[in-house]
């Protein structure tokens, strides 16, 4: 949009996440992701400068990907499809991490965790959702639209932090100036940030 000021873009998410269960397979893993993981779609039109838009501005983003966490989550491919890789360190890597790149992200900006008025976090399971609050060390309101996306639709992936942006948005709009994390963690170790100005 930077090099298109005056245009307009749809980011389109679809998330399959039912493609990867596999009947025979009996182990935890399997099972637990056939219950958390679900299928969605969203989708978010994003506007350059020269245009007025109803939502927040995109102020910056990130992306950190951790060192030797490739199985840490994400999917073996087979000739038999996509089997789920999901270890169980990932809630301490979310305290060992979350933190101390979510302070530097926000320093880079003159900001602090408690100058953020929105937190829209990817619901990855509740055992990475307590370990997002403990890290980034936030009440319990502040992950309240992140809990009842997990609650209602499960973990959609991709398509989760656009929905609970959109309800952000819609049900809970930050004061006009304040600022907004959006954050996701992903495949290996990884972590996207995008600071908002709503």
């Amino acid at each position: 949009m930077r090099a298109y000021p005056d245009q307009v873009a749809v980011l389109l998410s679809v998330e399959l996440c039912s493609l990867t269960f596999q009947q025979e397979d009996l182990s935890i893993p399997n099972l637990f992701a056939s219950g958390l993981f679900g299928d969605g779609a969203a989708a978010v039109l994003v506007v350059g400068d020269g245009r007025t838009a109803a939502g927040p501005e995109i102020v910056d983003s990130r992306s950190v990907f951790y060192r030797d966490s490739e199985r840490a989550l994400g999917w073996d491919i087979s000739e038999e499809g996509f089997r789920l890789v999901l270890s169980a360190d990932v809630p301490q890597m979310v305290r060992d991490n979350l933190r101390g790149d979510v302070d530097e992200f926000l320093a880079d900006h003159g900001l602090r965790r408690a100058d953020i008025a929105s937190w829209v976090c990817h619901p990855g399971g509740p055992k990475i959702i307590d370990a997002m609050a403990e890290a980034l060390e936030l009440p319990a309101a502040a992950l309240a639209l992140t809990w009842k996306s997990l609650r209602e639709l499960g973990n959609v992936s991709s398509a989760s932090v656009l929905l609970i942006l959109a309800e952000t948005a819609t049900e809970n709009r930050p004061p006009p100036g304040s600022h907004g994390v959006l954050l996701a963690v992903g495949p290996g170790f990884s972590l996207e940030l995008v600071l908002l100005r709503w």
